[in-house]
């Protein structure tokens, strides 16, 4: 038996070996979508293979990881002095080069078993505003990792290839992804980007406004994640039919000791005002700036939603009141950009041209 002009000995003669041999020339190109809150990795040919947060669990003594995920995310706040938990990502860019590079390689090394000859090629995901330096530390991360050819997205383009809209075509889609560091609403039409604007509000401002709230008009003093786990239970942008409530954990800022409290849907919704105030102001002024003929398109189709901070209960209820404008929320959105950037893999060749320059 040969294969490509090469003859094996009868004791190779078998398909998994052949798999592997063909694997070492042709290892499986990633797509990623490198976010602040959480980081997803597209396998060519697979789809979406790894969802964890972006965080690691970091040995002080060595500098190095004990873990890193959704491990190192439980023991934020319960680990010694010896270990340190970190977020590397901030805002949707890098904040931590050496602790980003160990976080790809960990998770990179979940989907790429062995060794091959070529290293992979790998699409990542990039907020619209961000910088030269920050684009070249994110292809530095890619390729410290192990990666051999880098090419970056925008996120609101690979958002909206997510949703599946027609980027190609000439006509304008509007984009909002509410992701864990950023808001980014763009407008699209024939591969090009007419607007993009990005602010630094989204979850994770969403869930310190809560910590804030909390601890100012209660004395409570809470973790970031018992605000991230209210903000899922009874969080909201609008009124519920129903009034809801939960108990939240924390510290007594008076005593110093454990205390418990029960707080209701509308001291959520107050404390979240600010960040969804902002999030409403800059889809108002993406369409100001927005032509009469996209305008048009834009307000006959309605703008699409995607990121998980679009999960916000009554959000996009809140939106189409104060825009006037039918707002459709992404199926899964947040794999959204994850699974365009993988479309852009999958074509590298006929999407290139979406990509932009590190």
């Amino acid at each position: 038996m040969a294969t490509v002009g090469l003859s094996l000995p009868v004791g190779l003669q078998d398909a998994g070996v052949l798999q592997r041999l063909r694997s070492l020339w042709s290892p499986s190109d990633l797509a990623m979508d490198l976010g602040t809150a959480n980081t997803l990795i597209y396998l060519r040919g697979y789809g979406v293979v790894v969802n964890e947060p972006s965080m690691v669990a970091i040995e002080e003594h060595t500098g190095k990881p004990v873990a890193v995920g959704v491990d190192a995310k439980r023991m934020f706040g319960k680990t010694s002095q010896a270990v340190r938990c970190v977020r590397p990502m901030k805002d949707g860019v890098i904040a931590d080069f050496a602790i980003t590079t160990l976080m790809i390689k960990h998770m990179l090394a979940q989907v790429q078993h062995g060794w091959s000859i070529r290293r992979p090629r790998i699409v990542i995901g990039v907020p619209p505003e961000i910088t030269q330096v920050e684009k070249r530390a994110v292809i530095d991360a890619a390729l410290a990792s192990g990666c051999g050819e880098v090419h970056l997205v925008e996120e609101s383009m690979a958002a909206a290839l997510g949703l599946d809209l027609p980027v190609d075509k000439a006509v304008g889609n509007m984009v909002v992804d509410i992701g864990g560091g950023t808001t980014d609403v763009a407008v699209i039409s024939m591969n090009s980007t007419l607007y993009s604007h990005s602010i630094r509000v989204a979850g994770d401002e969403m869930d310190e406004a809560i910590q804030r709230h909390v601890q100012r008009s209660l004395g409570l003093q809470i973790g970031i994640f018992e605000a991230e786990r209210v903000k899922l239970l009874i969080g909201s942008a609008a009124p519920f039919g129903q009034p809801r409530s939960a108990t939240v954990f924390g510290r007594d800022l008076k005593s110093g000791r454990p205390k418990s409290l029960e707080i209701h849907d509308y001291f959520v919704r107050d404390a979240l005002e600010e960040p969804i105030s902002a999030i409403i102001a800059s889809v108002h002024a993406a369409l100001e700036q927005t032509g009469p003929e996209v305008a048009h398109d834009i307000a006959a189709r309605g703008i699409h939603l995607a990121g998980g901070g679009s999960l916000l209960k009554g959000l996009t209820q809140r939106l189409e009141d104060e825009t006037h404008i039918k707002f459709h929320r992404a199926h899964d959105p947040l794999s959204c950009v994850v699974r365009g950037v993988g479309k852009i893999l999958e074509s590298l060749k006929e999407m290139r041209v979406l990509c932009i320059a590190g």
